[in-house]
């Protein structure tokens, strides 16, 4: 394996004398790097094995597409993502002389249409792994073509697209799907979810944050249909009640789950996924403003395998906070805004989570923990964040005890 990433001055002259003599070159990675000419790929033509090729972030010029499609070595991956100049034309030429294809990743190529879609689901029949977010010239009824063709599909981001409820339909035959990722997908409902869970049940990841559509009853069909099931997001989706929960502690092998935004869940359910999901790792609980410690104090006795939670903006206090460190596996936490905790608190917390490796704070904390005790954890490799962003809040009206609503928005971390 080679990899050029970022390596924007590389040229095919140096490229060829790099390479010149390795025979065994199976994977090649000048992603963000020169322009994808004629000339770059012909440095690629004599070596049999190379399988892999990934030029994500790169300007691809026709003659480089041609050259590509002329290729002699059995390419097996090809990943495309952002790359400026990709169209349909270039694409559609290039699967079509690559019918072996098994992955293939045209993340972000935003001038490609259903014509593509049409034409690699025809000539790759083969395919394992279709990313594809944020296509968004690609209109909804060309993901029933992924469905009807590509039976072997074991991954499909379909993140922030048309997709809708007839191609999730369609989309459920690939009975070996593992990965599916359906974030920001506003026209895929319960209906479509139904679908989904009840015929692929070797699904293991499950993504979808910001699916409005979504509720319980969606949920509920993955609980039930897909038993191996290790990760979900379902953050920021209002219609996600403790009943989302309670249908998702069945799955037993879960390890990571994102709730962040979702106003409909409490420490009831809470509750029921650290009673049923003995194996959660990573939990991200930011902006439930209805759990409490009463939800902690579960997750303390029944998730000891849990490595990292971000409870920002939760009403847990610090007898919460003091309850989760009694988990030793805990490396990773993220606490801001939370209005019940203390220094003393905090400070206890701090003493009593052994493994903490990263924590992020606010950074009016600073001042008032003991310097002895920073001191100590991170001379036992703690590292620490400090973070000052203000709280936000927005009032809404006849809402009792919710009156006081977070405005909600995706950080990046």
């Amino acid at each position: 394996m080679l990899n050029l990433s970022n390596c924007q001055n590389v040229t095919h002259t140096g490229l060829s004398s790099l390479i010149n003599g390795t025979e065994q070159l199976q994977q090649i990675i000048l992603a963000y790097g020169s322009s994808v000419t004629s000339d770059l790929v012909k440095c690629l033509n004599a070596y049999s094995k190379l399988q892999s090729i990934k030029l994500d972030g790169c300007t691809v010029t026709w003659s480089g597409i041609k050259a590509m499609a002329s290729l002699h070595s059995p390419v097996k991956e090809l990943s495309l993502s952002k790359c400026l100049g990709l169209t349909d034309d270039g694409l559609s030429f290039l699967v079509q002389s690559h019918k072996d294809l098994r992955k293939l990743d045209i993340t972000c190529c935003r001038k490609i249409t259903y014509t593509s879609i049409d034409i690699i689901t025809n000539s790759c029949t083969s395919l394992t792994s279709l990313r594809m977010e944020s296509c968004s010239l690609v209109p909804k009824e060309a993901f029933v073509l992924i469905g009807a063709r590509c039976s072997f599909l074991e991954e499909l981001d379909a993140t922030d697209n048309e997709i809708d409820d007839e191609g999730l339909k369609s989309i459920s035959r690939c009975s070996k799907l593992s990965i599916l990722k359906l974030g920001i997908c506003s026209n895929i409902s319960d209906e479509g979810l139904a679908k989904v869970g009840s015929s692929c049940s070797m699904l293991k990841e499950v993504d979808l944050y910001r699916s409005v559509a979504i509720s319980d009853a969606g949920i509920a069909a993955i609980g039930d249909g897909c038993p191996a099931l290790e990760m979900i997001n379902i953050a920021y989706n209002d219609k996600i009640t403790d009943n989302s929960l309670v249908s998702l502690s069945k799955c037993r092998m879960l390890k990571a789950l994102e709730i962040r935004g979702c106003l409909g869940v409490s420490s009831i359910g809470l509750l029921a996924i650290a009673v049923g999901c003995k194996q959660l790792t990573v939990l991200d609980i930011k902006k439930c403003f209805n759990i409490n410690d009463n939800g902690m104090l579960p997750l303390a006795q029944f998730s000891q395998n849990l490595k990292q939670i971000n409870l920002s903006y939760c009403s847990v206090t610090d007898v919460g906070l003091v309850a989760l460190a009694s988990i030793s596996r805990l490396q990773n936490m993220t606490i801001l805004h939370l209005a019940g905790l203390t220094p003393n608190g905090l400070a206890a917390a701090l003493l009593a989570c052994r493994a903490l490796t990263k924590v992020k704070l606010h950074a009016s904390f600073r001042p008032l923990l003991p310097q002895s005790i920073l001191g100590y954890m991170e001379a036992h490799g703690c590292v620490f964040h400090w973070r000052d962003k203000a709280f936000q809040v927005r009032l809404t009206e006849g809402n009792g005890s919710q009156g006081m609503e977070a405005a909600l928005w995706k950080e990046q971390q």
